[in-house]
């Protein structure tokens, strides 16, 4: 026999060896225990082990994009709490420059809107922004299913998934969503101390006092977001972004921008809906001495965020508390 065939059959028996065990340990939706009820519709789209199989095979497929060279994965990776790190702004097809920094795939199931401006409402909906977005996948819905229908395998997995072949647009971004809203991030330090299992450093101690009362606000436990939108008083940048006005067109809302989750934001630099702080040290100094007023400020930001010190490595020391390692390595959220 062909050598080289029975090294292929033997590399292929490993995969699905692998991924059969990796599959054992789907457990599908669980809810944290001091995490709200989630507002996504979980009875219209019920996550199953095959729909999340499906829902993973589409993100990190690259013929979602006209050229078949970007998927989901390119810009939310990860080990990077599913962002791109280290790019200011998302690089997509044909390496084409966005405007905003690629935020997490993390939580979703608690988010009522998605994307800086929350242009988008609904998680069933928010794969066609970037399937259509020239500078990200510069696709169409309709090409994107018909590549689905000629690959070999999809066919197969949307009938596991739904009942029939039938692969159509609801069909495809309900899995995508499946797959999202299992990249659940709940088991960091700071989970374990809400769960009574462990106990904060003293400077986490401290540097969580400080969290609560300087920040907190506006990154509301447990989910260290409030979802809102703010005028963060960051100058105007290179491009102009408008940010929430773009959606609304309400004067009020100009320069407004999701109040972003701080979960694992160790792994999701550089920060800001633009990328333009490479680090935290330089968020802080924002916040210290950086706000520029303007008339819709946030009010809690007119006189920004003075920390001294001592203050500041304590608040840092509290903010790694919120890294979850195991949701970065969770094999179960890999591509497979």
């Amino acid at each position: 026999m062909n050598i080289r065939f029975i090294s292929f059959t033997a590399g292929f028996v490993l995969l699905i060896s692998c991924s059969k065990e990796i599959m054992d340990h789907f457990r599908g939706f669980q809810q944290p225990a001091n995490f709200p009820a989630p507002v996504y519709r979980m009875s219209d789209n019920p996550i199953t082990e095959d729909g999340f199989i499906l829902g993973r095979k589409l993100f990190y497929e690259p013929r979602l994009s006209r050229n078949n060279t970007v998927s989901c994965g390119s810009c939310h990776i990860q080990s990077s709490a599913f962002t791109q790190h280290g790019h200011d702004v998302s690089h997509g097809i044909d390496d084409r420059l966005g405007s905003r920094n690629s935020q997490a795939i993390m939580n979703l199931a608690w988010s009522p809107n998605f994307f800086w401006d929350g242009g988008v409402f609904d998680l069933d909906l928010q794969p066609i922004v970037p399937i259509t977005n020239h500078v990200e996948m510069d696709e169409t819905v309709e090409n994107v299913l018909a590549k689905l229908r000629l690959h070999p395998q999809y066919p197969a997995l949307f009938k596991k998934a739904f009942g029939s072949e039938e692969i159509t647009t609801a069909r495809t971004m309900k899995a995508l969503s499946q797959f999202m809203l299992m990249c659940v991030s709940s088991e960091s330090k700071y989970d374990s101390v809400k769960n009574g299992t462990a106990s904060f450093t003293d400077a986490e101690e401290k540097g969580y006092m400080i969290f609560r009362e300087k920040c907190g606000s506006c990154h509301k436990e447990p989910l260290f977001t409030d979802h809102s939108f703010r005028n963060n008083g960051i100058p105007v940048g290179p491009n102009n972004d408008e940010g929430r006005y773009l959606v609304t067109l309400n004067e009020t809302d100009r320069y407004k921008f999701k109040v972003p989750s701080l979960r694992n934001l160790e792994f999701t630099a550089p920060y800001m809906h633009d990328g333009r702080f490479l680090n935290l040290d330089a968020v802080l100094d924002h916040y210290n001495a950086g706000v520029q007023s303007t008339p819709n400020i946030d009010p809690a930001l007119v006189n920004g965020i003075r920390l001294q010190p001592t203050e500041r490595t304590q608040l840092l020391t509290f903010l790694k508390t919120l890294s979850d390692r195991k949701f970065l390595n969770n094999r179960l959220l890999a591509e497979q």
